[in-house]
């Protein structure tokens, strides 16, 4: 009797063994006033950056959005210009396009503008941070985008001051075409493209 316990205890643990794990629900939350993103996994925060948001001018979007598509180091093109991947890329080294037009989560080559309001509506991360993050995420991932400071976002992110605005400049990329086998993305909004391939 002992040994048909320990075979069925071994076969329990070989079948815990080979089972998919559970999938772990990811909600990136950016709280605009705020000028934070946290990356939540079931419904626990696991990281928060700071992160520079639209300014005035070009605001960045609010609702919720999914990550669409996920680009180490794009290059950028703009006014016939190509930047390749390098320090000199204006979105940095990686991008996370989201499912609004347009909009998506990527670094920067202004790394001062972290923390402010400063961009042409995207989501700009610090280098480290930025990479860090996106090795966590997914495609089909949640972005919410919160306007205005609420309940869930004092939660997450306290009740800290508001960070100073400012108006410095980026274009922003819009989404525009991908293929089936190699997709690649390029990306244009006001003469503005980005693209890689993943």
């Amino acid at each position: 009797m002992a040994a048909a316990m320990v075979l069925a205890m071994h076969g329990a643990a070989q079948q815990a063994e080979t089972s998919t794990p559970a999938q772990t629900k990811r909600v990136i939350v950016v709280s605009l006033e705020d000028r934070k993103l946290a990356l939540m996994e079931d419904g626990h925060v696991k990281r928060i950056y700071t992160v520079a948001v639209g300014k005035p001018s070009t605001p960045s979007p609010v609702g919720t959005f999914k990550i669409e598509r996920r680009v180490k180091n794009p290059t950028y093109q703009h006014d016939g210009k190509t930047i390749q991947p390098g320090p000199g890329n204006p979105v940095g080294t990686r991008w996370m396009g989201l499912s609004i037009k347009g909009y998506g989560i990527h670094g920067t080559n202004e790394p001062k503008s972290i923390g402010r309001a400063a961009s042409h509506g995207c989501i700009r991360m610090a280098k480290a941070d930025l990479e860090e993050m996106y090795e966590m995420v997914a495609v089909g991932d949640t972005v919410e985008l919160v306007g205005t400071h609420n309940e869930e976002t004092s939660q997450i992110f306290g009740n800290g001051e508001k960070p100073m605005v400012t108006a410095k400049a980026e274009t922003t990329p819009a989404v525009t075409a991908t293929s089936a086998a190699v997709r690649t993305e390029a990306v244009t909004l006001a003469g503005v493209a980005v693209s890689g391939t993943w």
